[in-house]
């Protein structure tokens, strides 16, 4: 007890030797030992020298695989063996009038080229602005040959332009006439190439109709018919023979209007044996109004108007 009085005492001395009033605001009332900072080295980010190898390798290979690719790719565009040196190496299919020459001439730019530099998309386009051709394709055959296959258009009639004869497809088409050929098709007029395309692909629509049409009353009956003129988009008229019998060559027009094909053809083959027994010889017949026939005898009798049954 005694030692432990003698200590406070003591505390007590050194409180007054340390009077609060003597201590500055500069200096701490309490003075710490401050814990010095560590400095932390870090060693390539915490990456050893086994990944920068690897890395490293990656690269070499990365750099080796483009070169490889880039001469691969130089290889295939200039090397001889894929090149379109003659023409034999351009295959051909699906052509009768067009001439294998027109279609090489459209590859003559391409002469010794890669055959994988060849634009194939513009060479087809080139290919279907021939005439005859209604669309064509073109694929490459590894390593260096073509292959062109061709659609050709389809004639269906004699196209009457000023006194010349032309062909025409069912789109409109104008086509030359190649020597060797022989075809047998009605003579249409109203088509001539002054009419834009567009209404020659109307008008020959309303041809082919009508063909059809009096080919379901009778089969054959578009093999009777010579010459249509279609000038009049109201008024198809076409020039038949035979229409009293397979051996009659008399020639008669006749007026179908602007429809309704099949109803009126399928009254004209049932009445016209009665209509001509009745006028004499008929010139032409006009079957445009519902009901109503008007018949132009082939003399000057005059015009006669009959009903149909």
């Amino acid at each position: 007890m005694e030692r432990i009085k003698t200590i406070s005492r003591k505390s007590g001395a050194q409180a007054e030797t340390y009077r609060p009033e003597l201590l500055t605001d500069d200096e701490p009332r309490y003075l710490r030992r401050q814990k010095p900072v560590e400095f932390r080295r870090k060693k390539f980010a915490g990456r050893g020298w086994s990944f920068y190898r690897r890395v490293a390798i990656w690269s070499v290979a990365g750099i080796a695989g483009v070169s490889a690719i880039a001469g691969g790719v130089r290889f295939l565009l200039y090397s001889p063996q894929f090149a379109l040196a003659k023409p034999d190496q351009i295959d051909l299919n699906g052509n009768k009038i067009v001439t294998r020459e027109s279609v090489l001439k459209q590859f003559l730019r391409d002469r010794n080229k890669s055959v994988l530099q060849i634009p194939l998309d513009k060479r087809r386009s080139e290919l279907e602005q021939l005439p005859w051709v209604e669309s064509a394709s073109v694929h490459r055959i590894l390593p260096n040959r073509l292959r062109v296959e061709l659609l050709e258009r389809t004639p269906i009639a004699f196209a009457r332009s000023g006194n010349q004869l032309y062909l025409i497809d069912a789109h409109g088409v104008i086509l030359d006439r190649p020597q060797g050929e022989d075809w047998h098709f009605p003579i249409v007029s109203g088509v001539s190439e002054e009419l834009p395309r567009d209404q020659r692909e109307t008008r020959m629509q309303s041809y082919q109709d009508f063909m059809k049409a009096i080919d379901l009353v009778r089969s054959g009956s578009s093999e009777q018919v010579s010459e249509i003129d279609l000038v009049s988009t109201r008024d198809l008229r076409a020039v038949m023979t035979g229409l009293a019998g397979p051996t009659d060559p008399q020639a008669v027009i006749i007026h179908f209007g602007a429809g309704d094909f099949t109803a009126k053809y399928r009254m004209l083959a049932e009445n016209f044996s009665q209509w001509q027994a009745n006028a004499g010889r008929v010139q032409s017949i006009d079957l445009q109004y519902s009901r109503q026939v008007i018949l132009n005898p082939d003399s000057s009798a005059g015009v006669t108007v009959a009903k149909a049954r």
